[in-house]
């Protein structure tokens, strides 16, 4: 079954959160999973482990508490994030799996640009030199997973300054634009698309 493709654009961050956790609650068996690709405005998300010391400076930035995995991260425009709505028991892998896979997807589109992205061992996400260029995020319920990834292409990361990123201080971070990738936004969605279907629902 073939996923269906939802961009998103430019959303405030609640609503869709919200309307991931509707679709999620009200999904059957038989509902198709979907990729959502969006951008937010600046916010600052506080995942379940999250301690708001980690948040040394939210200034103007809002700071929401939601309820995904992990630490304190933060999204904004130039921020492509890719939201994964599956069943798991259908794709008949796990947390772990999606989670390897997400990483995957990316460590496969930054190679097309001719970029060498990296695992860190215990820190989920995509590593390019040693600074962060990709973070996950999910949570699971009822089997079915949402939240997902989000990918610095041309972010603002002067706010990643304001936190510890995922609950480590100084961690470095880095994006598409800053390692001689041009691509707009939606340019870089058109390549990273079929990689993530790939990596999501390859046997």
């Amino acid at each position: 079954m073939k996923p269906e493709i939802r961009r998103l654009g430019r959303a405030e961050y609640e609503p869709v959160w919200t309307a991931m956790r509707e679709f999620t609650s009200s999904r059957d068996e038989s509902t198709p999973d979907e990729l959502w690709f969006v951008e937010h405005p600046p916010v600052f998300t506080l995942g379940l482990a999250a301690g708001p010391e980690h948040v040394l400076d939210a200034a103007s930035i809002p700071v929401v508490r939601i309820d995904r995995g992990g630490q304190v991260t933060y999204h904004g425009p130039g921020q492509l994030l890719a939201y994964v709505l599956l069943d798991l028991r259908r794709a008949g892998y796990g947390v772990k799996s999606l989670v390897r896979r997400l990483e995957q997807s990316v460590i496969d589109l930054l190679a097309g640009y001719g970029l060498e992205g990296e695992r860190q061992a215990g820190m989920p996400g995509v590593y390019v030199a040693g600074a962060k260029i990709a973070a996950v995020g999910l949570r699971v319920s009822r089997g079915c997973s949402y939240h997902g990834i989000a990918l610095n292409v041309a972010t603002d990361l002067a706010a990643f300054s304001r936190i510890n990123p995922c609950g480590y201080p100084g961690l470095a971070a880095t994006r598409l634009a800053d390692l001689g990738v041009r691509d707009t936004i939606a340019e870089v969605r058109e390549r990273w698309q079929p990689r993530l279907a790939a990596a999501l629902f390859a046997p």
